[in-house]
């Protein structure tokens, strides 16, 4: 089977590509540095060409709202008009779990604006809403730093590591598509302050996490279950302590 990854030089797409091929398939890891691009269109009809399924992990360059507005809208756009052309059966698209139920966050609206073009687009299609990755929490207790005081809100939080999410992805892009979502998030469930909280701790910042209901997250509130699935997801395998112990020992 031919493959698509669309950003499958990045986090996740490195790692789904890798299994995808080890499977026995036909990868293309479609990246503006291997010459395809989904907002130029460079490349684009000649990697649709014969592809059966494509998986767009692509992401903006730009997280300020109306970039990455402009990057969803465009870049599904042209993926639309590209796998319409060339017959593609079914799109994967990786999403965010509670995207639209954050509308002040300007991320998660250009996300949930993507998932409607999806939608939309008369492509069979799976989109997966993944909750936050174990990868990003240093960079979550950065923005939610306050001098040596790091703010979060005490909402539940549920992070899943890269490499569950890409086994997830490149499983849910060999299954037949859904024409519509599956969630997926870690196997661990906790309050946003203490999975930071647990983190600093391993990783011997000082610092010191102050639950604060009125933190925002990336520009937006965050609720009791806005950051989790709210009824059946498929869990990863890799709970925060092996996580930790792989990310050390691969440093």
């Amino acid at each position: 089977m031919k493959i698509v990854v669309i950003g499958g030089t990045g986090l996740i797409g490195s790692k789904a590509v890798a299994i995808l091929c080890q499977g026995g398939h036909e990868v293309i890891a479609a990246s503006p540095k291997n010459g395809i691009n989904t907002i130029t269109g460079e490349g684009l009809n000649e990697a649709m060409a014969a592809a059966q399924v494509v998986v767009d992990l692509a992401n903006s360059p730009s997280f300020d709202d109306e970039a990455v507005l402009k990057f969803f809208e465009t870049s599904g756009r042209n993926l639309a008009a590209a796998e319409s052309a060339a017959g593609v059966r079914h799109h994967v698209a990786l999403s965010i779990v509670g995207a639209d139920r954050t509308p002040e966050n300007g991320y998660f609206r250009a996300k949930v604006a993507q998932e409607k073009l999806i939608e939309a687009s008369g492509i069979p299609y799976t989109i997966i809403r993944a909750t936050q990755f174990l990868e990003f929490l240093g960079a979550i207790a950065a923005s939610s730093a306050d001098g040596n005081v790091v703010r979060v809100a005490p909402g539940l939080f549920q992070p899943i590591a890269a490499d569950d999410v890409a086994e997830i992805v490149a499983d849910v892009a060999l299954a037949p598509p859904r024409s519509g979502t599956v969630e997926i998030a870690g196997p661990e469930r906790a309050p946003f302050n203490e999975v930071i909280a647990r983190y600093l701790k391993a990783t011997g910042d000082p610092r010191e996490v102050v639950r604060d209901a009125a933190a925002l997250y990336w520009g937006g509130r965050v609720e009791q279950r806005s950051l989790v699935p709210l009824g059946e997801a498929r869990l990863g395998r890799i709970g925060f302590d092996e996580w930790f112990r792989r990310s050390r020992a691969a440093a």
